[in-house]
């Protein structure tokens, strides 16, 4: 087979067979297709697509780049979450020890930033010491310790997934169903969970703006789940504001500390306890929806939540001291303060124009090589639907490239528009799908 005549039938929107996506992942890991091919490759996917049967075998290839991880000594069912990206999402660091307490395991292999959206791993890695690159061996080791880990892709799961995903975060081939679909499954089949939950995100700053592409991917997802033994369901949730107030990654760190001591922005706490809600049914913790909110309200409440989370930590080697003393960590060096010009109601946020502008301030990566300033992003003061005279203060931005800031300062307004009167308030939680369909979200 050949890399060029692969590019040029996808290029030409033809079908790829099984084979020719095995050889294209297989040589890419093996270091014998050059980025340069790859990302041709890559952008004519993105461009033409890929069939439900391309995207299972290129699912499935990706998965045999590296070994499955056995979880079956651990008793229960093991069930991991995933979001598909979205702006000042940081539900993963509040989700997975708080499913911990209720007795679910917890596999957890996360990605990194990926165009504007943050990545857990980057959240994780803000805190001092913070060791996401766990062998398999010590990966089973944590959770069968303490209920749960949370890891990137090593060397040996999903290699390709590893080299592929960074390579989509820099050439603008992000917002692609069938690489998105390959990229999460893969490593969901290989971390041996018994079920996954995923949060579809939709609206201004996801990777899909509109429900039907959103729709398509969630369907997608679920049926190489069904297909491959993992039973998914999935939320769409949208994402047309920031979720929650901080974004960039210590700063939603943070954020999700105060949350798991019962100081979550309503929001954050509402997405997390619905998906939490979905992981105990598939757990078989619970027999309703309602009992499954109730149980995580009541787990955030008792404080073991975040005892978990300090479990967690001390395992992956993250100094517990900046969880306890969240106030003793490094801060920018500049901020800058962006204020309301007049007064009026928050009609809505620019999403994407947040994100955007928190990775430029240093938040996430424009190159897969770049280094991530843990301490830059934006804090919001103001959501949708708020109240806010003249003056009163939108936003701060803070990062350690001064000028930075003052570029940023008039696109961060711009980002907010303020109407005379309060604008509808919007549903947060859109839809469920199953392998059964799809139905209103109704709790």
């Amino acid at each position: 087979m050949n890399i060029i005549e692969i590019i040029e039938k996808k290029r030409d929107g033809q079908l790829l067979s099984a084979e020719e996506i095995k050889y294209f992942v297989d040589d890419y890991v093996a270091g014998k297709i050059p980025d340069y091919q790859m990302a041709a490759l890559l952008m004519a996917i993105y461009l033409n697509g890929m069939t439900f049967e391309e995207s299972a075998w290129l699912t499935r290839a990706m998965l045999n780049s590296g070994q499955r991880i056995d979880l079956q000594a651990i008793p229960g069912v093991k069930v991991d979450k995933h979001s598909t990206g979205g702006v000042g999402d940081k539900v993963s660091l509040v989700l997975a020890p708080l499913m911990a307490v209720l007795e679910v395991p917890v596999p957890m292999i996360s990605g990194r930033s990926l165009g504007h959206s943050g990545g857990t791993l980057d959240k994780l890695e803000a805190i001092p010491g913070f060791n996401t690159n766990l062998s398999a061996e010590e990966f089973i080791q944590e959770i069968k310790d303490i209920g749960v880990a949370l890891i990137g892709q090593t060397d040996t799961i999903v290699p390709a997934d590893k080299k592929i995903y960074a390579l989509r975060d820099s050439i603008a081939t992000v917002n692609s169903i069938p690489l998105i679909t390959a990229s999460i499954m893969s490593k969901k089949i290989a971390e041996g969970a018994n079920g996954l939950v995923l949060d579809v995100k939709v609206g201004n700053g996801a990777f899909f703006q509109t429900e039907s592409e959103a729709i398509e991917l969630a369907t997608r997802l679920i049926a190489i789940g069904k297909r491959s033994n993992l039973p998914t369901v999935a939320l769409l949730t949208a994402m047309n504001q920031p979720l929650g107030w901080a974004v960039g990654t210590w700063l939603e760190t943070r954020e999700a500390i105060a949350a798991l001591q019962g100081n979550a922005p309503p929001d954050l706490m509402m997405v997390t306890c619905a998906l939490g809600a979905l992981m105990l049914l598939l757990a078989k913790k619970t027999k309703t929806i309602p009992e499954g909110l109730e149980r995580c309200q009541q787990a955030i409440a008792s404080g073991k939540a975040f005892d978990k989370f300090l479990e967690i930590v001390k395992w992956q080697g993250g100094d517990t001291k900046v969880i306890l003393q969240p106030e003793t960590y490094p801060r920018a060096r500049y901020s800058l303060t962006i204020r309301s010009l007049k007064d009026g109601y928050i009609h809505s946020i620019d999403a994407l124009r947040i994100g955007r502008i928190s990775m430029r301030l240093g938040a996430g990566r424009s190159k897969k090589e770049e280094q991530i300033d843990y301490t830059s992003g934006i804090v919001l003061r103001k959501k949708q639907c708020e109240a806010l005279a003249a003056g009163e203060t939108l936003a701060v931005a803070y990062s350690n490239d001064k000028s930075l800031l003052s570029q940023a300062k008039d696109e961060i307004g711009r980002a907010f528009q303020i109407s005379q009167k309060p604008p509808p308030p919007e549903k947060l939680i859109l839809k469920m799908i199953d392998a059964e369909g799809m139905q209103d979200w109704n709790y």
